[in-house]
């Protein structure tokens, strides 16, 4: 089996290469899995395209694709997703904010058959995640929630990062995101599907807007629109 890891990145150049390094560094050998990194350059004015080029992997294969525009997070999902080769993909931000050591946990429940859905939960081991802001752990609760009663789902971090799939089921919801909705449609669409979604532990450490954090309260906003929008469509 072959895993995707799906990096979408914008204005990355501090950290690209730290996170290519470390997922490259990941041995996923115990699970029987291979590896490709399938990077999204979401049209950045910096060098973020030139040091994934000039990356050298290990263990790795790197695939890059370029927006000549910055389109968003979601846009760069879409567009990795059509290069990757994976039977399994994981979405990994091109920060630091998330620990690729967390990967087997991850992974383990879908390469056992156990799961085909496997979401990395910043508030099973934490009631509050370390350094998250008071304004994202609001709209984390706020989304969670709300996208447990509107579908039925019972998940404790609906806007994780760490989300993965086999790759089949996420190819078939025939995503429309362009920002950071990605989150709120794919829980809707796997809630209007009746998949379950399997929770594991992970760590996590929040970085700032002046560390590069991008998301803003009216992605909060747009999010939670997104849900309510997939529901009414049931």
């Amino acid at each position: 089996m072959k895993l995707s890891i799906i990096v979408p990145a914008f204005c990355e150049e501090k950290h690209i290469g730290q996170i290519l390094a470390q997922i490259d560094a990941v041995d996923l050998r115990g699970l029987g899995l291979d590896k490709e990194i399938v990077v999204c350059d979401d049209g950045s004015p910096d060098r973020t395209s030139v040091i994934v080029t000039e990356f050298t992997p290990a263990e790795s294969v790197v695939k890059l694709a370029h927006h000549p525009t910055n389109r968003g997070k979601g846009a760069a999902i879409r567009t990795a997703l059509q290069v990757a080769t994976g039977d399994i993909a994981i979405i990994q931000d091109a920060d630091l904010e998330y620990d690729v050591a967390d990967y087997p946990t991850l992974l383990e429940p879908i390469v056992n058959g156990r799961a085909d859905v496997v979401f990395g939960s910043r508030f099973l081991r934490r009631s509050w995640p370390t350094g998250m802001q008071v304004s994202n752990f609001l709209a984390n609760r706020i989304l969670t929630l709300s996208a447990n009663l509107l579908f039925g789902v019972r998940i404790t971090d609906e806007a994780t990062c760490f989300k993965v799939f086999r790759t089949d089921i996420l190819r078939g919801f025939d995503l429309q995101c362009e920002r950071f909705e990605f989150c709120p449609e794919v829980v809707g669409k796997l809630g209007r599907a009746k998949i379950p979604v399997h929770e594991v532990p992970i760590d996590y450490e929040a970085r700032d807007v002046a560390s590069g954090k991008k998301i803003r309260w009216t992605d909060g906003v747009e999010a939670l629109a997104t849900l309510i929008k997939i529901r009414l469509r049931g």
